[in-house]
């Protein structure tokens, strides 16, 4: 875990997060990738946050001045989600949580994210992680191309 002296707090989410990471999710799926359709409406992603990300999966959240600004899931060994808060982009939280994601997986993660979101893979690659494969997309609920992404100590 992190101090807030770095910045927001980054602490594992309990089930009273639900609600804000849901929000945090949605305000940064929107801002980040306005072009691809959302496979479920805003009710649909905040009942799978409440009822299967938090108490199911290894979740982590920042949070600021009582407000969750970042998120990340982790699953198994994949980098699941990482999603900030619009206003929080480049301000190293998202550093913050490759780091964790690669303390908690020493071994090495997969991460999957969409072609059309070059910043991610910048990003992703800025942190030692290199393409594995590109698909047309049938196989994800947008239907959108993405980009698996590994990262091996």
């Amino acid at each position: 875990m992190d101090t807030a002296a770095d910045g927001p707090l980054i602490r594992r989410a309990t089930s009273a997060d639900a609600a804000g990471t849901a929000e945090t999710w949605l305000r940064s799926y929107d801002a980040a990738l306005p072009t691809v359709r959302r496979a479920h409406t805003d009710d649909e992603v905040r009942d799978y946050f409440r009822h299967v990300v938090i108490p199911e999966r290894e979740t982590w959240v920042a949070e600021a001045a009582g407000e969750i600004v970042g998120m990340m899931v982790l699953h198994e060994d994949w980098l699941d989600q990482l999603y900030l808060a619009p206003g929080w982009r480049g301000r190293g939280l998202g550093d913050r949580f490759v780091t964790l994601a690669k303390d908690r997986f020493p071994s090495g993660l997969d991460l999957w994210t969409f072609q059309i979101n070059t910043p991610a893979h910048r990003f992703y690659e800025r942190h030692g992680f290199t393409e594995a494969e590109r698909t047309d997309g049938s196989a994800n609920e947008e239907r959108e191309p993405d980009v698996r992404y590994v990262w091996r100590p």
